[in-house]
């Protein structure tokens, strides 16, 4: 077995640390996501707390983890008598991102199901991570269908298997932990909610510290068994620490005047539902108990807010995560009553709690630098600001603020795609509705009852059946074929000249596009970003799962220059070109913000054309919004829609009922081409 690295060896990583121990302490908080940047320990923090659990008693031989004090009634290994048990470590159990629903919720054997009529179920990693840790690495990248398992398995506290009339219901009660890099993608709100506490992680930037880092990594790669040893006796501390911590936790008093100021700060900062407050509440809590106290200071309500609301306060996906420390101050200053219950935070007797693992580990706090190294708002200029670079030449303008973001309607690929899982076109997927049934290829994972018994009935007699049972083999198995929705690449191709420049109508384009990203989060899309402007075009964005990253890219986009139309549209077929080797399943659909104009070099508008053409020939799903404005319309982004083999739409219709048929007018154009 491999030697972990041990907890306590971590350096820094303060708030990381005092979260998965606050966890430690009381399971109920409700877990930890971590986000940021790779190669930050945030795996190896995570791997090295399951070492410092307790002990897990269990039942001999129940592969449910059933607790001997007190055994799940519907196990399926059950009934089990209560009485004493054995002891084995707390399990750290780890979901693969690629993972697939039989390997999540277990597998029943369906050939013996169907022709002895007995339930053998294999149980899987949430039977596995009963009682213990559930490990999510890159937890934004996991399917969808993942994920709704995920989220009921947390509420409901038991994973439900239901396959063909065959029912199973287990008990899964675990510490959900995730880790992600939020450049690659975000998560969905619902699951987001579900993670307890959340914590920001980045490299140190001293280099003393990122020196000890590489010591000690060094140090325990050559002889991972001794450098453990010499770190045995601070585990030892640490994890003896836990268990006083979860003796005292059922003593510890959350007095009225903590509770207002926990009700105050989640009202403060506007967190939707009363989940903010339970989980505020129960840090709260474990960090009296961490520390030793039966009484929850106004610092444990402090902290506690700083851990569990920076994920719950954003109001929409492109808000930077983090709290405003001095508007948390004021509220809980507000509302420190005198109340002699532990609620005024009058108590500074917890500043002698030692090491960085205690209540004062530093806090919440915001990271050096947002997901793209650009500080958060700091990367949203004001209208009207002239403090974005500016390049060379005098057309150039400085970029201004978009519009606010409206609700679009959907843009879809045409035809059925069998590309990763999400919400946006029609595909071939392993869940959804039944649309027919084929002979499996490798494992059986979706039985169609049906089929699988019109083909064995034919052989009943020549196989010798004399009961009232089916005799199945398995060549009669048929796998269900299903239709669902997949994600796509949107890829963005938007005009930055200086046709575009006018500063209230580029604030508009900029709004579309950023509600298009918006829709583009929602549907769990890859997105892109090509701009032209000037002489050429560039890849503002290689195709990404981080619509933030787009977002933040499309703000601080300048203006200005001629429009070289033919360079945004071959810039972004060979984007297409690469994106289709390294994701061959995922079907693009692109979409071109202008207003049509083509400038700068001989015949420009004939360069355009041919460009678009490449795309009509490939038969790439494509949308023009229509950008140009005034009396005097040209209609130049209609033809160049018509070239494409696509439809255009403009700002106007983005948002209104009249895009609802814009799909079919893809369909109907291509067929007119």
């Amino acid at each position: 077995m491999t030697t972990p690295f041990p907890f306590t060896a971590v350096v820094g990583q303060d708030d990381l640390r005092l979260a998965l121990l606050l966890n430690a302490v009381s399971p109920a908080v409700g877990g930890v996501l971590v986000r940021g940047e790779k190669g930050t320990a945030k795996s190896t923090a995570v791997r090295a707390l399951s070492v410092l659990l307790p002990a897990v008693a269990v039942v001999p031989g129940c592969r449910f983890s059933c607790d001997p004090a007190s055994p799940d009634p519907a196990c399926p290994d059950g009934p089990h008598e209560p009485g004493r048990g054995t002891e084995r470590p707390a399990r750290m159990v780890e979901l693969p991102v690629g993972a697939s629903e039989d390997r999540l919720v277990g597998a029943l054997d369906i050939e013996r199901a169907l022709a002895e009529g007995v339930k053998a179920f294999e149980p899987g990693l949430l039977a596995d991570a009963h009682r213990g840790i559930l490990y999510v690495d890159e937890v934004n990248l996991l399917h969808d269908h993942l994920v709704d398992l995920l989220l009921d398995a947390a509420a409901m506290g038991a994973s439900y298997v239901e396959r063909e009339g065959v029912s199973v219901r287990h008990a899964s009660k675990f510490l959900l932990v995730g880790t992600m890099n939020p450049e690659e993608g975000e998560l969905r709100p619902q699951l987001l909610d579900r993670f307890g506490l959340t914590v920001e992680v980045a490299a140190s930037r001293e280099p003393e510290q990122r020196v000890e880092v590489v010591r000690r990594r060094l140090a325990y790669d050559d002889d991972p068994a001794a450098f453990a040893a010499r770190w045995a006796d601070e585990e030892a501390a640490v994890r003896q620490r836990i268990v006083a911590a979860r003796a005292l936790l059922p003593s510890v008093r959350l007095g009225d005047g903590a509770l207002r100021q926990i009700a105050a700060t989640c009202a403060a900062f506007e967190v939707d539902g009363m989940r903010a407050d339970i989980v505020m509440a129960r840090t709260a809590t474990a960090l009296a108990a961490w520390a030793g106290r039966t009484d929850v200071l106004a610092e444990d309500v402090r902290q506690a807010a700083l851990l569990a609301l920076p994920h719950r306060r954003r109001r929409n996906p492109f808000d930077a995560p983090g709290l405003d420390e001095d508007k948390l101050d004021e509220t809980l200053e507000q509302f420190s009553g005198n109340d002699g219950d532990g609620g005024d935070g009058g108590d500074d007797g917890d500043d002698d709690d030692p090491g960085p693992d205690g209540p004062g580990g530093g806090g919440q706090q915001q990271p050096e630098s947002g997901p793209q190294g650009d500080g958060g708002d700091a990367a949203r200029p004001e209208a009207g600001e002239g403090g974005q670079p500016q390049a060379s030449g005098g057309q150039q303008q400085s970029a201004v603020r978009a519009a606010e973001p409206f609700r679009t309607r959907v843009l879809s690929v045409p035809g059925i795609g069998e590309g990763a899982a999400g919400r946006r076109s029609r595909a071939r997927t392993e869940h959804g509705r039944t649309t027919g049934a084929r002979r499996p290829r490798g494992a059986l994972t979706k039985l169609h009852l049906a089929a699988t018994v019109q083909a064995a009935a034919p052989h009943q007699r020549a196989r010798g059946r004399s009961g009232p049972g089916l005799v199945v083999r398995r060549d009669d198995l048929r796998q269900a074929t299903r239709e669902g929705r997949e994600g796509n690449l949107v890829l963005f191709v938007v005009d930055a000249s200086g046709s575009m420049a006018a500063r209230q109508r580029m604030s508009a384009v900029k709004g579309a596009v950023l509600s298009l990203l918006l829709d583009a989060y929602q549907r769990r899309d890859k997105v892109g970003l090509v701009t032209f402007r000037g002489a050429a075009a560039e890849v503002a964005l290689p195709p990404t799962s981080s619509v933030d990253a787009a977002a933040v890219r499309l703000e601080s986009l300048p203006t200005g220059g001629r429009t070289p139309l033919a360079a945004g549209l071959l810039k972004a077929h060979e984007v297409l070109r690469v994106e289709r080797l390294r994701d061959p399943a995922r079907r693009p659909l692109v979409v071109v913000v202008t207003d049509g104009r083509a400038t700068g070099g001989p015949e420009p508008l004939l360069l355009a054309s041919r460009a678009a053409g490449l795309f009509a020939a490939g038969q790439v799903a494509s949308v023009v919004v229509d950008c140009e404005s005034g009396p005097v319309r040209l209609g130049l982004a209609g033809k160049l829609a018509g070239e494409l083999g696509g439809t255009a739409v403009t700002l106007d219709e983005l948002r209104a009922d009249s895009i609802a048929g814009l799909v079919k007018g893809i369909q109907h154009s291509r067929r007119a081409a």
